[in-house]
């Protein structure tokens, strides 16, 4: 049986046009597709425009998807890491 601890995505790289890379918390990353929905509006699969906040739309994309185009030239990637000591 697998240990659900090792699924837990805690850290997110993230990735943008012109800007260097991010070591964001699920927490901030939540924030930041929060932001990024709120100012770029961008064309979402039907799976995450059918829910209703753009709280949970966030959530949604930051647990099951790994990027957003956002308009020409401009992206946002995002990828689970593991932090050690």
């Amino acid at each position: 049986m697998s240990d659900s601890l090792h699924y837990q995505n805690d850290y997110f790289v993230v990735l943008e046009a012109d800007q260097a890379e991010q070591i964001l918390s699920a927490e901030e990353l939540s924030a930041k597709l929060n932001q990024v929905l709120q100012d770029y509006n961008p064309d979402l699969p039907k799976t995450v425009t059918a829910l209703g906040t753009r709280a949970e739309q966030a959530l949604h994309l930051r647990d099951n998807y790994c990027e957003l185009d956002l308009e020409e030239g401009h992206y946002l990637q995002w990828y689970a890491v593991r932090l050690e000591k």
